[in-house]
């Protein structure tokens, strides 16, 4: 792999090097380098080093610029107001630094891998055995899994971890109604593939689920019976867990169904519930009390801290273990941390999770900090996301108040995007089939890129309407963008795209050049801050400086061959960053629409 530096870094290096030539008692110093509208680059450093060192401003200024090497990245350099540098870099620069980058064959753009990187574990993606997966098990599956790309592609050794809730009290009830009606989970193979196969087993499960309830709640003898296979469950009989695994494996198959839909990959290995701890509860609770860490309050062991308090003003303890002797989440939580720290041996654990879970996992986070299995080297972060909302601005649910199902909502997606893609294809280029495939690669993508381009921390409201539309900040504009750059050039025929740095650049050209170098130090900086948004925001950026740059360079048309094979060129890096980048959100980027 042949990593490429970004133009900002090389001319962030050249200043550092010129500013310790210009001051050698100031040592190492920041020239503090950004964008500029008045040029390409400005560095506001001179003016803090000055100080520190009682120089004048303008003067150090005038000795850092006559300490730059000549000639290279930096084409003009200008001292501005009391120490400012402005520096424009050269075309050349920019067309080098996009070659070289298209030329990297392994499809990375020259985006280095991280130095340091280290192991994380992400826990994202967590449904609900024998529940119906809904639009609150949205925001988890998706972010998750562009973080997790992102951070792959950064360098960083990432382990999935889907904890789904395989473990509870409901699970007496449902076995004690199969064990009544073994027939209920029966289904046949499905010929129509996996999404119907989940939809069978999730009508299944639902049904089940509704009749078990019903007689729990009407029938006492049906309530003691399912209370004692609860205990069955967590004795280890055979049956019981034999039955158990079946609601598991069911559940499964829909999650599957689901999760292909939103065209994300979920590997069953990764999957690991709540009942994936068991066997570390008791021991858990005795590390704790024995360290010190958890107390016994009222029969239950407790964990208490100042700083959080009851209605009454009272300390509000993070549970453990009930007085009942039953395990919380709390104590699953932590089996999981130790298991994520000491046998996958992670540096870091991201948890993608509602930001309403914030005081539990705070609390978790420093038991498991005073029990000394989190650290200055390991660390836990929770990746707190908002709510999804519905046009109204409340919580997202249906016109008779319930929460959307997710599938529902997917299937919309796709359907209103079919719409758009059989609108827009108005030459009948497209067979139906592509019509069809093309439509749920647009109508999942608009999904995707409205949750993720949203900072993960603020709620966001679900228009789909806004969602698929070819104008504005959404994923369809951006496929259309790719469609349009590779329809460009497949009519260039034999044209080819090659990179002439010797030739003087556009305004329009040089803006797209110099935003495409970014994309590695975009990349880095949403993978380390676990920030997608980052990434769509400057996707976007790309596509509307390439609108502009199209429509002020005639591409097919130029004046010179060697100017048209260098716009082509442009295209072609253009074409490989959207790609590259919606591929790091998961986003599929049609070659046609």
């Amino acid at each position: 792999m042949a990593s490429v530096t970004s133009l900002s870094a090389s001319v962030h290096q050249r200043l550092a090097t010129a500013l310790q030539a210009a001051l050698p008692e100031a040592g190492a110093a920041d020239p503090l380098l950004r964008r500029s509208d008045r040029a390409d680059f400005q560095a506001n450093g001179i003016l803090a080093l000055a100080k520190k060192t009682k120089a004048n401003p303008r003067e150090l200024a005038g000795k850092v610029t006559d300490a730059l090497p000549a000639g290279g990245v930096i084409g003009e350099i200008e001292v501005s107001g009391p120490g400012f540098l402005n520096i424009t870099v050269t075309d050349r620069a920019i067309t080098e630094n996009l070659a070289a980058r298209l030329a990297d064959g392994e499809g990375r753009l020259g985006v280095p891998l991280a130095t340091d990187p280290g192991t994380t574990v992400v826990d994202y993606a967590q449904p609900n055995v024998a529940k119906e997966m809904h639009v609150g098990h949205l925001r988890s599956a998706v972010i998750g899994d562009a973080v997790v790309r992102l951070m792959e592609f950064a360098g960083e050794t990432v382990v999935r971890r889907h904890h789904i809730g395989d473990w509870g009290t409901q699970f007496g009830m449902l076995i004690e109604y199969l064990i009544d009606h073994p027939h209920e989970l029966d289904r046949e193979q499905d010929d129509d593939g996996a999404a119907a196969e989940g939809t069978t087993a999730m009508s299944n499960l639902n049904r089940l689920y509704k009749a078990a309830r019903t007689l729990f709640d009407a029938d006492e003898d049906f309530k003691a019976r399912a209370r004692r296979r609860v205990v069955a469950l967590q004795s280890g009989d055979p049956l019981t867990r034999e039955l158990w695994q079946r609601f598991v494996d069911e559940s499964k198959v829909y999650f599957h169904s689901v999760f292909d839909k939103l065209d994300m990959e979920v590997r069953d290995p990764d999957v690991v519930g709540e009942s994936g701890y068991n066997d570390m509860l008791e021991e858990t609770c005795r590390l704790l009390e024995e360290s010190g860490v958890a107390v016994r309050s009222e029969g239950a062991l407790c964990v208490f801290f100042d700083d959080v308090l009851g209605a009454d003003g009272n300390p509000t303890p993070l549970i453990v273990r009930k007085s009942d002797g039953g395990y919380g989440y709390a104590a699953t939580d932590l089996s999981a941390i130790r298991d994520r720290v000491f046998h996958l041996k992670a540096s870091t654990l991201l948890y993608v999770v509602d930001a309403r879970q914030a005081l539990h996992f705070r609390m978790v986070f420093e038991t498991a900090r005073r029990a000394g299995w989190l650290n200055d080297e390991v660390r836990a972060v929770q990746l707190a996301f908002g709510t999804v909302l519905g046009a109204d601005g409340k919580p997202f649910k249906t016109r008779e108040g319930e929460t959307v199902r997710l599938e529902d909502l997917l299937d919309e997606a796709v359907q209103r995007a079919t719409a758009v893609v059989r609108e827009k294809d108005h030459l009948g280029q497209l067979t139906e089939e592509e019509i069809v495939q093309r439509g749920t690669q647009v109508g999942i993508g608009a999904v995707k890129y409205a949750d993720l381009s949203t900072s993960a921390s603020r709620d966001y409201k679900f228009d789909l309407d806004q969602m698929v539309s070819l104008h504005g900040d959404t994923s369809v504009y951006l496929q259309y963008a790719y469609a349009r750059i590779r329809s460009i050039l497949r009519k260039a025929g034999e044209a080819r795209a090659v990179a002439h740095p010797e030739l003087a650049l556009e305004d329009a050209e040089r803006a797209l050049g110099l935003h495409l170098d970014r994309f590695g130090d975009t990349v880095a900086e949403a993978a380390t801050e676990y920030a997608p948004h980052k990434v769509t925001a400057y996707l976007y950026q790309v596509a509307s400086l390439f609108t502009t740059f199209y429509d002020k360079c005639s591409v097919l048309k130029a004046d010179t061959d060697e100017q048209r094979e260098n716009r082509l060129f442009l295209c072609e890096v253009t074409a490989a960053t959207l790609r590259r980048g919606m591929d790091l959100l998961g986003i599929r980027t049609p070659e046609r629409l």
